[in-house]
């Protein structure tokens, strides 16, 4: 199951992620099939490329300087989304709130992730859809 998470700390000095976990069985597959890791890694990083905009746009802004840190990124086992940097270091507290400092979670990150859902989740089941092509297509060689 393909699944958005969030992550990150919500005291000062935290920035925020969200990863789009659930690819280990597809990692798995992937490999039994023989194809290559970095295609899993390549479709990580376009669902995270959905999210990215959508969660710029809705991240609250006085300066700007939040928005303009989110950014993608991609490993082989998860497409994931940052915001914040050293110079804008109150990224977690804005998504994710400090009840003690009376700020309030926006979860502008986790409502990307959601609005979203959608068009990443379509990108992962291309995905899957091409590792079992890819296994079928092994299995009959083999055959």
């Amino acid at each position: 199951m393909i699944m958005a998470q969030g992550k990150g700390i919500t005291a000062g000095g935290a920035s925020v992620s969200m990863e789009l976990r659930g690819v280990r069985e597809l990692s798995r597959a992937l490999r039994a099939a023989g194809g290559d890791l970095d295609d899993l890694k390549t479709t990580n990083r376009q669902a995270a490329d959905v999210v990215t905009p959508v969660a710029a746009r809705l991240a609250p802004k006085r300066t700007g300087r939040l928005a303009a840190t989110i950014r993608a990124g991609a490993t082989r086992r998860a497409g994931v989304v940052r915001a914040g940097k050293k110079a804008v270091p109150y990224a977690g507290v804005i998504n994710y709130g400090w009840p003690k400092h009376n700020i309030r979670a926006s979860l502008f990150m986790n409502r990307a992730a959601k609005q979203t859902e959608p068009q990443w989740t379509q990108i992962y089941n291309q995905a899957v859809q091409k590792i079992i092509d890819d296994i079928i297509s092994a299995t009959n060689a083999a055959s």
